[in-house]
């Protein structure tokens, strides 16, 4: 990486759609800007990435539930993507890294044939920080 390059990693906490679509949105407006992301995927933020719940996911948090119809409404008359096909389409723009937490996948039983090929690798924290290191990161 340049020492010029800016970089963003995100820790993505959350499995819900309200927080996991920022995560897509910021990963694609980063990589369009040429900047290298990193996505560190763990606890409900892994769950949310298993192959099975990619679909199937739109829980909205708590405060913003009563808004979840109109969210919804409103993404579908747009006809924009989930939040995981614009990690996908961010992913195929600049350089971005998908990581799974390993010691999350040992906790929760995930096996990496439950998790996408969109998945770069495994990885424990101190990997995750590593690539980290310079740059903004962000918890969500």
């Amino acid at each position: 990486m340049s020492q010029d390059k800016k970089k963003v990693s995100i820790i993505v906490f959350s499995g819900q759609l309200d927080k996991l679509m920022p995560v897509g949105i910021i990963a694609s407006g980063a990589a369009a800007s040429g900047w290298e992301v990193n996505l560190f995927f763990t606890f409900w933020g892994l769950n949310a990435l298993r192959k099975d719940m990619l679909e199937k996911n739109t829980v909205i948090s708590k405060e913003f539930e009563s808004y979840a119809p109109a969210i919804m409404d409103a993404m579908k008359k747009m006809n924009y993507p989930p939040w995981f096909e614009l990690v996908k389409q961010a992913k195929e723009v600049g350089e971005v890294k998908v990581f799974a937490c390993s010691t999350t996948m040992e906790m929760m039983g995930v096996k990496r044939e439950m998790l996408p090929e969109f998945v770069d690798d495994i990885v424990g924290v101190a990997t995750f920080l590593d690539r980290a290191e310079g740059g903004i990161t962000l918890f969500i």
